[in-house]
């Protein structure tokens, strides 16, 4: 029962405040992604001359400069109103889940790196050339003549990876789901911890009685 009228029954004023922190994680996150990116991205159409290698690390790192009208590390060429509309729904789908659904930290963090990294290359699709929606992307890391990609793509990438190997980790070990759930529910552990020394107690009474 409400103990005061207007008091929401399921009123979590611990839990708003810990989704709200999630909330604001994410969005920093994926905005320095975004900020990165961006950034890195006018460097390269100053300082570097389209399809002209500058070598990093031998063979193996370069940077050059190329526009991408494809997917991360030029995949899908040729598709780009598919790539921005696929682009569009994922993030859509997880800022909707971002702000409706309680977040671990690490999943926050996962998400603002991935959305991120869409954001970033999904300016590239607005405001370059040829035109709204099918701009094209700007890369300039170099892998060794395999691919070509940029900041952008980095940060999907990793966080792709990342997520992976977590979904692997022991529920219970330090930062996993199962531990951040146990951490957050303390209260859950002390009331039922209560209850069985309350009702320990009792039994006690009613022997010696």
């Amino acid at each position: 029962m409400q103990e005061q009228t207007g008091t929401p029954l399921t009123a979590d004023p611990i839990g708003h405040a810990q989704r709200l922190v999630e909330i604001t994680r994410f969005w920093c996150l994926a905005l320095g992604v975004v900020v990165i990116d961006q950034v890195s991205k006018w460097v390269a159409l100053r300082e570097l001359t389209p399809g002209v290698e500058h070598p990093l690390i031998g063979d193996l790192l370069s940077f050059r400069l190329t526009r991408n009208s494809g997917a991360a590390f030029s995949a899908f060429d040729g598709m780009t109103y598919v790539v921005t509309a696929l682009a569009v729904v994922i993030v859509l789908g997880i800022v909707h889940r971002i702000h409706t659904k309680p977040v671990t930290r690490w999943l926050a963090v996962v998400l603002g790196f991935i959305v991120g990294g869409a954001l970033g290359n999904l300016i590239d699709r607005f405001v370059r050339e040829p035109g709204i929606g099918r701009g094209h992307v700007i890369d300039f890391i170099d892998y060794g003549g395999l691919f070509v990609g940029n900041v952008a793509d980095i940060a999907i990438v990793l966080a792709a990876i990342a997520y992976v190997v977590h979904s692997f980790v022991r529920p219970g070990t330090p930062g996993s789901v199962a531990d951040v759930a146990d951490r957050d529910a303390p209260g859950l552990r002390d009331t039922t911890g209560a209850s069985d020394a309350d009702g320990a107690s009792r039994h006690e009474g009613q022997g010696r009685a």
